[in-house]
């Protein structure tokens, strides 16, 4: 390693194939390192290659999947979601109507959470319209919170 970069060239790589350790990868995608450690301790991602000193390093193959997951995951999709979208993404036979169905099968699941947060906001505006804030300790937002967790 040079300097400040982090690239690692292995001899047996062609020259135009670069890796870099799992900080700069970390750096390139946007994913953390604790994160790229778990996508490859649950299969999202192919165990890293080791160095002889047992050092991870990654391709620019690596960090392009990464970046998948990250954009993935911004979108929402599960960790179960995400590795069937990344398997689908490798395959270049793919069919993109199971690709689609997945899509709109989490818009499904993202409207329903929308529809509950709805739910919360209303009931949680309720209450805080019923208290009149004026510093009392009659309170009916923590009135009513105690009562629903008796019921």
């Amino acid at each position: 390693m040079h300097g400040s970069t982090h690239t690692i060239r292995q001899n047996h790589q062609s020259d135009s194939e670069q890796f870099c350790n799992i900080g700069e990868a970390a750096r390139l995608s946007g994913v953390s390192s604790k994160m790229i450690r778990h996508y490859e301790a649950i299969g999202m991602l192919a165990p890293a290659r080791r160095t002889a000193a047992n050092y991870r390093y990654y391709s620019d193959a690596d960090i392009n999947q990464l970046r998948f997951i990250k954009s993935a995951r911004g979108l929402g999709f599960s960790i179960k979601q995400i590795t069937a979208l990344v398997g689908l993404w490798l395959t270049s036979d793919r069919s993109n109507a199971e690709v689609k169905d997945l899509a709109m099968a989490h818009v499904c699941e993202l409207d329903e959470r929308i529809r509950e947060m709805q739910h919360m906001r209303s009931a949680l505006h309720g209450l805080a319209m019923r208290c009149s804030g004026d510093g009392r300790p009659e309170c009916p937002i923590l009135d009513t919170l105690a009562d629903q967790g008796r019921s």
